[in-house]
């Protein structure tokens, strides 16, 4: 192999209860990635469009992963990344993730796929690292294995494919503003009151009951956020009125994605995905504040090659 193209997809991470361990993967919007092997050791980076990230391979995300990589496995050759970036760095919506799974992904192909998908998420948090100081999984698992992903433990590292309903969309609103994930985490309360963190399990627990059994009312009610989302929505202009807006709208449910400031929702159907974009719309166009909108269905099988 000489040349890959790929598509590595946004996604949502936390998914309101499930801090840190529950992620999916978007359908339509995502980066583009060129892969391309040289004959000289090492990573190069190149940024496509008006991208402003770093291109010095240890000072961007999908060149530590790729360093990494061709040292785990002694590579005698080199490699160029091409970076068309499409998902803006500090949207919520996993965009340094993107940049580290499609790395991980790409130079497997090379490597001629010696490292499992476990291995590949373990390589793709190094970048992760790099982009907000901690090893996360829950943004690049669904980038990798598609659909939602669970990381059901860090230590080791124990990642669950879980399949959707079919009827299941997401519509997701990205205000034009930036939320850094290290300064989200910094906000976030280091103790949590027991009352609180049972509810929170429980919910954990009746959202993945409810996408293994289809049963899309299950899944509305367990959308919910005790811990992470009260202190990190100050962070989001119109916030409360965004969500009020979505389930008048007919959503099941929804909340901030990843440390925001993108905000999602989840919906039966695209009609009613549809119509909760257009509520979040009629929100957001009160502030003055530039956004984007969009509506995809869950993509089941992460990073293509196209």
């Amino acid at each position: 192999m000489e040349e890959l193209t790929i598509f590595t997809p946004a996604t949502v991470a936390n998914v309101s209860c499930a801090f840190d361990v529950l992620g999916f993967a978007l359908d339509n919007v995502g980066d583009e990635m060129t892969f391309k092997k040289t004959d000289n050791k090492g990573v190069k980076i190149k940024m496509l469009g008006n991208s402003n990230l770093p291109t010095e391979p240890d000072k961007n995300v999908a060149g530590v992963v790729a360093m990494e990589m061709l040292k785990k496995a002694n590579a005698d050759f080199g490699i160029l990344i091409e970076i068309d970036k499409k998902i803006k760095p500090g949207s919520g919506i996993g965009s340094s993730a993107a940049s580290s799974a499609g790395a991980a992904y790409g130079v497997n192909k090379f490597l001629g796929n010696i490292f499992n998908k476990i291995e590949l998420v373990q390589f793709a948090m190094l970048g992760e690292k790099l982009a907000s100081g901690i090893a996360h999984a829950d943004n690049v698992a669904p980038a990798i294995f598609g659909g939602f992903a669970l990381v059901r433990s860090y230590s080791p590292l124990d990642i669950i494919k879980i399949n959707s309903p079919e009827k299941l969309f997401c519509t997701v609103i990205h205000p034009q503003i930036e939320v850094k994930t290290e300064n989200a985490r910094k906000i976030l309360k280091k103790d949590v009151l027991l009352k609180d963190a049972v509810e929170q399990w429980g919910n954990v627990a009746g959202l993945i009951s409810g996408l293994h059994s289809q049963d899309y009312e299950l899944i509305g009610r367990s959308l919910q956020d005790k811990i992470v989302e009260p202190v990190r929505s100050v962070l989001i202009p119109l916030f409360l009125k965004v969500k009020q807006a979505f389930l008048e709208a007919g959503a099941l449910g929804g909340g901030i994605s990843g440390s925001g400031p993108s905000i999602f929702s989840l919906s039966k159907g695209l009609e009613t995905a549809e119509k909760v974009a257009e509520a979040m719309k009629k929100v957001y166009s009160q502030t003055g504040i530039d956004f984007d909108i969009h509506v995809s269905r869950i993509n089941s099988v992460g990073i293509k090659e196209i």
